[in-house]
């Protein structure tokens, strides 16, 4: 049986092209059925009286029930039009409506069952109406039979496209709602990268402007020379700092491209480490790096190590200021690029500098994405971060 399918609500005109088209027809049986009662003594039948006042006040009240009923009482008031029309020429439009609007549901036991108590009804009629050349009886059967057919077979067809059309709607509604899960969801990752950038690029100049600002609180013996370098450090962190805020934040810029805008600068890479490596010494940590890569790194892993040494150069200033850090990058093309980077435990308590604590977990979903592993942990009296990650990502 097929499932119940949501009829569409009519509007006035749709229910008012059907009253028509159910009361002509009704009309012309009509007619013809007087025609048929004069030529058999018009006068003198006991069947003009009903036909004259009866049948036009029943066809009136059926075409009400199966417009307002049809639809909610679908079998009953179809069961009931086709009875009737054994007795009554003008229920022959409102029950060709009911049949038809049965068969939309398309459910083949309840077609059958008014299918054939219309034929009966059919037979019936021919029966108590005079007609002046009646058919043999297996014609009038084979007649009716093939009218009931094509009215089931246009109800079927009517059901059919209503389906059809659903499936098209649920389809279109649950593409539409796949749509904005993946809009919600490509938002989501963006704001993740967007976040995990910032912390990567603005927690190293962060760390540094805090590091020589503590140095020029605490630190008064310092010459004007050395006062004056720690303050250039701070000022240019700042701005580099400011400038990095500003790129990582160019993602978030309108679709539309606007030609006055400077590309975007490449992510950072392997390459980069020197730099890095040379700007962590400028800012005064004892640094010991070693790069033992014997060839080209894949972008996505350089730049994953890149932003691993940052990151744990970034806590080492943060956690253990003033020890030195030793950052070693070993592989080649084939086998894992292996990352060390390692510094002394802090024998004292000291005051360390505020962090979110999302630096290391950030660190683990890079190297997840890769494919790679991520450990780090206190090792022989030092802190080390260690990484295996695969060459080809």
């Amino acid at each position: 049986m097929p499932p119940a399918t949501p009829v569409p609500r009519l509007s006035w005109w749709g229910h008012a092209w059907r009253v028509v088209v159910v009361l002509l027809a009704s009309l012309t049986l009509w007619v013809l059925t007087l025609e048929s009662l004069e030529d058999a003594g018009f006068e003198e039948h006991p069947l003009t009286v009903w036909v004259l006042v009866g049948d036009p006040v029943l066809c009136l009240l059926l075409v009400v029930l199966v417009v307002v009923a049809r639809r909610r009482l679908p079998l009953p008031v179809a069961l009931a039009t086709a009875a009737l029309t054994a007795v009554s020429p003008m229920a022959f439009g409102p029950a060709t409506l009911a049949l038809c609007s049965l068969a939309t549901r398309r459910r083949p036991r309840e077609l059958l069952l008014v299918g054939g108590t219309t034929v009966v009804a059919a037979l019936v009629f021919e029966a108590v109406y005079p007609e002046p050349s009646p058919l043999p009886l297996w014609a009038a059967a084979l007649v009716v039979s093939l009218f009931v057919a094509v009215v089931l077979a246009v109800g079927w067809s009517v059901g059919t496209d209503r389906d059809h059309l659903v499936t098209l709607r649920d389809r279109a509604e649950t593409s539409e709602r796949e749509q904005h899960a993946r809009v919600a969801a490509a938002r989501s990752a963006e704001r993740t990268r967007i976040a995990r950038e910032m912390h990567d690029v603005l927690a190293h100049r962060i760390s540094l402007v805090a590091m020589h600002a503590g140095a020029l609180t605490y630190r008064t013996d310092l010459a004007p020379e050395q006062q004056a370098e720690a303050a250039r450090t701070i000022e240019e962190n700042a701005h580099l700092a400011l400038r990095d805020l500003r790129d990582v934040l160019g993602v978030l810029r309108a679709d539309a491209v606007d030609a006055t805008l400077a590309p975007e600068r490449p992510q950072p890479g392997l390459t980069d480490l020197p730099d890095l490596v040379a700007e962590a010494r400028a800012a005064g940590t004892r640094l010991t790096f070693e790069d033992r890569t014997e060839d080209e790194v894949p972008a996505t892993t350089g730049r994953t190590v890149y932003r691993l040494v940052q990151e744990a150069l970034t806590n080492a200033r943060k956690h253990a200021p003033g020890c030195p850090v030793t950052v070693s990058v070993e592989g080649r093309a084939g086998r894992a690029v292996e990352v060390v980077v390692s510094n002394p435990v802090p024998l004292g308590a000291g005051a360390a500098l505020p962090g979110a604590g999302l630096g290391l977990l950030g660190l683990h979903e890079r190297v997840d994405l890769l494919g790679g592993v991520l450990r780090h942990g206190p090792e022989d009296g030092r802190f080390v971060v260690r990484a295996s990650l695969p060459w080809a990502a």
